[in-house]
């Protein structure tokens, strides 16, 4: 079991930037497909994009991809999540997930963080 904790969320002006954070502990994090996800209210949880164990190997979810980028650093035991060019519906609860499969489902997680509040104003 790995513990997660994210940071880095808050409120931006829509074409801003913010790097949200996910520090690992407790587990090998250099062993798990990071992943992060997202929710909005009333929506279900969302896939963003994942990052393989040595950092390689990247996935996006089309709404994202080209603005958002995935970083692990695997001696800081974190994961990073770059965003740029933020637009309201970027709107969300921002989570952190480790597993062994990755992939775009979150039953494919084992191990999930508490969430960041990302909040982009038009």
């Amino acid at each position: 079991q790995v513990q997660l904790v994210e940071s880095g969320g808050g409120l931006v002006q829509a074409g801003g930037s913010l790097r949200l954070s996910c520090a690992a502990s407790g587990g090998s994090f250099r062993a798990y497909i990071m992943g992060w996800f997202r929710q909005a209210p009333g929506k279900e949880r969302e896939f963003v994009g994942d990052i393989w164990r040595a950092g390689a190997i990247t996935h996006y979810a089309d709404s994202v991809k080209g603005r958002f980028t995935i970083s692990r650093d695997n001696a800081q035991n974190t994961v990073y999540l770059q965003m740029n060019r933020l637009k309201p519906e970027d709107t969300a609860v921002y989570y952190c997930a480790a597993g062994h499969v990755g992939g775009d489902r979150t039953g494919a997680y084992e191990n999930w963080g508490q969430g960041t509040q990302v909040t982009v104003s038009s």
